[in-house]
């Protein structure tokens, strides 16, 4: 090489270098990887974007799932690393914010998802086509992208989604701990509700959980924990590390139950409600008016109630009569209302939603989508829905090739406005042709009615 060579390849280098430093966050790219963008917006929420050399014109924005308060709370656009290999192949744009705050952020999740979208836009050009995409609590903030801001995207998938809305959840969350807590520590003064700080929750969790370890030890504590977990319509497979249990084995069902319960009461029951009543301004939810035996009746897991019961020579008309009789737990009018805005649906879409959920889900129980299609009828949306089912144990425990499907078919939806192939055998024939390594396990399934439904479609199950 020559100097003169040498030294226009260094003036080169350092103006290649220069122009990177101009774009805050932004990695060099060889010619052909994905071009990755790290930023972060005027909330102080972080982004990420992979953008692949031969984008397909479709970007798909992701919303990840709860992170408690204080957690780590990094951007992210997919929700696993395989997925995100196998989208970026096939020529796909991915983004995603961290969310301005961790816990029961809607408030700053859905405009930092849409201002992502708008620096995307901003950097790459207006997209052809753009999805919203998210698990978990994602679900739900997907799900209100969908319905409070159709005119930017063309359609949602969501995956394990709180798509029940958050006075809904809440409910059904407060039911099995007042079971407990009335069944098996009637005077323990654990407060369920209106929890004042984290070391009162915690405090709570641990009382109770005390209680529930000891009643696993007897049979009729161990009917009165199924009799909880069936208010919340927990399953009895919901961890893939469980063996599942044949439908007869009341007992192994009982205890993949036990444990689900107790990761219940570590959690979503005490400390991430005591967060969410921080930001609604109060309790959010009641139990007033609410009969016991007619929601164990709408549970999927009631039989094996009964045969427990029986097995333990324990009347389970008495204990429902005793919840009945319990005093109740009355909402903040306020922290309702705060809720039902930010966080509950009307049901009424004007673009393709798919949803997809696991059958064996203890943390966001598969009814949930009984739920939204409920609010969807009333009014009158239910051409752009569709739903469907993975049977398979656990909460968001989806294969690449089973997101891959389920995107699929949203975009066949998209194309030719009617819905193909969103049957199991079709679903499942498209996951193994996208990606013959990993699971497809699309079933037919019909979940029970959510125990709880609220809505905006429904006014006047507001009544406490």
């Amino acid at each position: 090489m020559t100097t003169g060579t040498r030294t226009r390849t260094a003036v080169g280098a350092a103006l290649l270098l220069a122009v990177t430093a101009l774009l805050p966050g932004s990695a060099v790219a060889a010619p052909g990887d994905p071009t990755h963008v790290d930023g972060r917006l005027p909330s102080g929420a972080t982004y990420t974007m992979d953008v692949p050399a031969d984008w397909n014109g479709t970007v798909l924005v992701f919303s990840h799932g709860y992170r408690p308060s204080g957690a780590p709370n990094p951007a992210q656009n997919a929700p696993d690393d395989s997925t995100k290999s196998r989208l970026l192949d096939r020529g796909y744009a991915l983004i995603g914010s961290s969310y301005a705050s961790t816990g029961w952020a809607v408030t700053d999740a859905v405009p930092d998802q849409l201002a992502t979208l708008s620096a995307f836009t901003d950097r790459f050009g207006t997209a052809r086509r753009t999805i919203a995409w998210g698990q978990s609590y994602g679900g739900l903030v997907t799900t209100a992208l969908a319905e409070r801001h159709p005119a930017r995207i063309d359609g949602s998938l969501s995956m394990c989604g709180l798509v029940h809305g958050g006075v809904a959840n809440w409910n059904s969350t407060l039911d099995p701990v007042f079971a407990l807590k009335t069944l098996l520590a009637p005077d323990s003064g654990i407060p369920l509700t209106d929890l004042p700080d984290q070391a009162t929750a915690t405090r709570a969790a641990n009382t109770l959980t005390a209680a529930l370890d000891a009643a696993q030890s007897t049979p009729a504590g161990r009917a009165r924990i199924a009799l909880a977990a069936a208010l919340h319509n927990i399953p009895g497979w919901n961890d893939q590390s469980q063996p599942r249990p044949d439908p007869t084995d009341w007992d192994a069902q009982q205890a993949n139950q036990y444990t689900a319960v107790k990761g219940l009461l570590k959690l979503p029951a005490f400390s991430w409600r005591q967060e969410a009543e921080m930001r609604a301004g109060g309790n959010m939810s009641w139990n007033t008016g609410v009969d016991y035996a007619r929601l164990l009746g709408r549970s999927s897991v009631r039989k094996e109630v009964t045969e427990l019961y029986r097995k333990a020579g324990l009347s389970l008309r008495a204990d429902l009569a005793t919840l009945n009789r319990a005093p109740r737990i009355g909402a903040d009018a306020d922290a309702v209302a705060w809720m039902s805005r930010t966080s509950s649906f009307t049901g009424r879409l004007t673009k393709p939603q798919f949803t997809i959920h696991t059958t064996g889900d203890a943390l966001v129980p598969v009814q949930a989508e009984s739920a939204l299609r409920r609010a969807v009828t009333a009014a009158g949306s239910t051409a752009l829905l569709r739903q469907a089912y993975v049977g398979n144990a656990g909460h968001c425990t989806f294969s690449p090739a089973e997101n891959l499907a389920a995107l699929g078919a949203l975009e066949d939806r998209l194309t030719t406005g009617t819905w193909p192939g969103t049957d199991p055998g079709s679903l499942n024939a498209r996951a193994e042709a996208a990606d013959p390594t990993t699971p497809a396990r699309y079933t037919h399934y019909h979940p029970a009615p959510y125990p709880r439904p609220y809505d905006l479609a429904h006014p006047a199950d507001a009544a406490r």
